[in-house]
């Protein structure tokens, strides 16, 4: 426990290490892994189950009158101000492929806005942190969004639609704005959570990315904010846990993204 956290925070810490645990013993024999699928291309496995079980069990047990919404169970139904955002495996399509880029995320809103996010990786022991005002922490060493502002050197994560509703036409124009752009570089990591993770603490120059889940979005979008960078949906609004389109950058390289996207998308 660190002293250092908020009580809440202490609480998802340690839902997020015991999902971790578990999700590394099933990582371990990878051979024998039950996995269903839920639709094209959406996977959910023993791992995503038995990680999510002991988050929401230990996140009810500290604050039993939070509402829970989680990936694969829902949402309880509990009234409250406070919501608890849970992926027990955000990455399952690496995890069950041996690919080592998965994570556990786990956010906290209040009335709607995120107030303090955890995001894991067990794989490479990595813990990324935020509360509303404290700043935004790697294994307790604070992190900042990289200050690069120019597109032409700025490396960017996404995620590619794999479903034809998945907005692929307008994808596809933003991707073409930004290779029009000369941009620096472009990444496909596999796990939203850990990419808003990698734009904090400066690996990423940015990210964006469609049609995303409110628990893939909650704990990395107030890590990044945390640490000192800004997003979005793709039209400017701070509407994106709803819209599930995110653009994370430092303010610079966020908003010259925009102003492209806006002259190109019209």
């Amino acid at each position: 426990m660190n002293n250092n956290y908020s009580p809440q925070l202490n609480i998802a810490v340690n839902a997020a290490l015991l999902a971790g645990k578990i999700i590394m013993r099933f990582y371990s024999r990878l051979d024998t892994l039950k996995v269903m699928s839920k639709g094209f291309n959406d996977y959910v496995s023993e791992a995503d189950q038995e990680a999510e079980k002991i988050i929401t069990e230990t996140l009810n047990k500290a604050y039993p009158k939070y509402k829970i919404t989680a990936e694969e169970s829902g949402s309880t139904e509990i009234n409250s101000e406070y919501e608890w955002f849970i992926d027990p495996l955000d990455g399952t399509t690496n995890f069950i492929h041996g690919i080592p880029q998965f994570a556990v995320s786990i956010g906290l809103c209040k009335e709607g806005l995120p107030i303090l996010g955890v995001v894991y990786d067990p794989f490479k022991n990595e813990l990324f942190c935020a509360e509303k005002g404290k700043g935004a922490l790697m294994n307790d060493k604070k992190i900042r969004v990289a200050t690069n502002s120019s597109i032409k050197s700025a490396v960017f994560g996404t995620g590619i639609p794999y479903r034809k509703k998945d907005h692929s036409g307008v994808y596809i124009e933003t991707l073409r704005t930004l290779m029009d752009a000369r941009c620096g570089s472009i990444r496909r990591l596999g796990a939203a959570a850990l990419d808003l993770s990698y734009v904090a603490s400066g690996r990423l120059d940015g990210f964006w990315e469609f049609n995303l889940k409110p628990w893939d979005i909650a704990a990395g979008s107030i890590i990044v904010t945390e640490a000192g960078g800004h997003i979005s949906d793709i039209n400017n609004s701070e509407n994106y846990l709803e819209s599930g389109n995110v653009l994370a950058a430092n303010i610079n390289l966020h908003q010259d993204v925009i102003a492209k996207l806006q002259n190109n998308l019209i």
